[in-house]
């Protein structure tokens, strides 16, 4: 099991949720993408995502779009990712997954990106805009490296293809309770039980929930429902907020404690 998965075992075994937290690489910029590491891992964060910046991230709401063009414009690349994620290492083993667009791994070498990943201290990678059919061998390659490759499930998602899709997955599956794009919402799905019951019909992997979590409230809501939750906007929303005030690290830090203490009922925190 790599970390990911090792979290997870940790989490069921504690009758605990786990808190997958979202924000974008080089966001004001990579110093404070390690510090961010370093503090939400202490704060709770079971998984942190890395976005790694793509100059036209389709799937995302404004919130992640300007924070991807902020990492664009501090010079952040795939490349100077893998050295931020060789630096959290030293210091820290929380899980990292990278949250891409297939481009950037077209353009650096998919193989070599894997490899290279592995070697970074990288536990899984989510693309967000390749099929599992159109993936070829992927997924094996992924798993040949100790890796999880994570897939989305969204709500217009038929039964069948779940199946098809679960296949290939390892780790825990992300399971988007919103049509559109990322972004804040001021209330949480109303499906979230039939969701994820039809997807652990296919699959015995966690599910981690995102999409639209705001507050603690919505938080523990969301939790009952999966196994996990994904909190990103609203986290990337305080880092655009206070860039790169001196604040910015601890208040992130202590936003994202209050979402572990939330649905974390059993924690010593």
């Amino acid at each position: 099991m790599n970390r990911v998965e090792q979290r997870f075992a940790q989490l069921k075994e504690q009758g605990n949720k786990g808190l997958v937290v979202y924000i974008g690489a080089g966001d004001p910029d990579l110093e404070a993408t390690r510090s961010l590491a370093l503090e939400l891992d202490k704060a709770g964060a079971d998984v942190l995502e890395l976005g790694i910046p793509f100059s036209d991230p389709l799937a995302d709401g404004l919130v992640n779009q300007l924070a991807a063009q902020r990492g664009i414009d501090s010079g952040t690349t795939p490349g100077k990712v893998l050295d931020t994620v060789r630096e959290i290492r030293k210091d820290s083993q929380i899980p990292i997954v990278f949250f891409v667009y297939y481009n950037l791994l077209h353009r650096y070498g998919l193989k070599a990106f894997i490899q290279d990943s592995a070697q970074a201290g990288v536990d899984g990678i989510l693309i967000l805009d390749l099929p599992p059919e159109e993936s070829g061998d992927y997924s094996q390659t992924m798993q040949a490296h100790g890796l999880c490759p994570i897939f989305l499930i969204a709500p217009t998602t038929p039964s069948e293809r779940m199946a098809s899709i679960l296949k290939h997955g390892r780790g825990f599956v992300y399971y988007v309770s919103r049509e559109g794009v990322t972004g804040m919402q001021s209330q949480v799905s109303s499906n979230l039980d039939s969701m994820t019951q039809m997807i652990r019909d296919h699959t015995s992997l966690p599910i981690a929930i995102g999409f639209g979590i705001s507050n603690p409230e919505q938080a523990r809501q969301v939790a009952e429902a999966g196994d996990a939750i994904v909190v990103g906007s609203a986290v990337v929303n305080q880092i655009a907020q206070l860039g790169k005030d001196p604040s910015m690290v601890s208040t992130v830090a202590s936003f994202v404690q209050s979402l572990s203490q939330a649905i974390k009922p059993t924690s010593s925190q």
